[in-house]
């Protein structure tokens, strides 16, 4: 269970930021950048691990080398927005494969979901099959995405 209780110091920092912007890193390479030795610095790395700061490592893919032609931002407002139906929802899109993203929103609009698909056709399949015939689903806009100029995972790592 992450803990909130965690203190980041600058040298966490330095680890954190590299991590993030180049995840294949080696312990002896991240030690380097952080001014450390490599016992130390794995042992960083854990506790950060530990304390839920880092959730996860990922490789970053080109789409389009994949055949992900398309990328689309679905807008889905909901019948009920009572807890168990937003969260039946959510239980719902987990199991999609295409949804990448999934946010609750605050306003007229319930969910903002970012889905990918091959081509126009398999999404226009995917909407009807399994988005706007879901359970409590009032209504869906989307908007397909004509290019992406800014695509930066993760968060700004802040000086202290």
């Amino acid at each position: 269970m992450p803990s909130n209780r965690h203190i980041i110091d600058e040298t966490d920092r330095i680890v954190l930021k590299s991590l993030q912007d180049e995840g294949r890193l080696t312990n002896v390479e991240l030690a380097a950048r952080a001014g450390l030795t490599a016992p130390p610095t794995l042992r960083r790395v854990r506790a950060l691990e530990t304390a839920g700061i880092i959730r996860g490592y990922h490789a970053d893919l080109n789409p389009e080398p994949l055949g992900y032609s398309i990328m689309v931002f679905a807008m889905v407002s909901l019948k009920s927005q009572a807890e168990n139906d937003l969260r039946a929802f959510e239980e719902h899109v987990a199991q999609l494969p295409p949804v990448r993203e999934c946010h609750m929103l605050n306003g007229e609009i319930d969910f903002i979901l970012k889905i990918v698909a091959h081509d126009l056709q398999e999404f226009q399949r995917f909407l009807t099959a399994h988005l706007t015939s879901a359970p409590n689903v009032e209504h869906v806009k989307t908007s397909l995405t004509i290019r992406t100029s800014k695509n930066q995972p993760g968060i700004p790592v802040d000086d202290a």
